[in-house]
């Protein structure tokens, strides 16, 4: 296996108690789309990422999105600055 991090992954289950919501609710918002899981033989395995909007109010894609905007922000600043002189 390479050095690679793995992901951390979760049962519907278990997402229903982070979530607290009924286990069927979970199996809905998968079957909307809301939460992406994959699904492995007859069971689910659902990423962190996928419910990180809970912690962060975002989906992970725009989380991440600003995460980056943050770190170039000096730099934006910078050629703003040097644009208006």
């Amino acid at each position: 296996m390479s050095q690679e991090k793995l992901v951390n992954t979760y049962t519907p289950e278990e997402i229903a108690e982070v979530l607290r919501v009924k286990k069927n609710t979970v199996y809905q918002l998968i079957s909307r789309g809301e939460i992406v899981a994959k699904k492995i033989g007859k069971f689910y395995r659902i990423p962190y990422s996928s419910i990180s909007f809970t912690q962060t109010g975002l989906d992970n894609d725009l989380y991440l999105a600003e995460q980056v905007d943050l770190k170039n922000i000096d730099s934006v600043h910078l050629a703003l600055k040097e644009a208006r002189s």
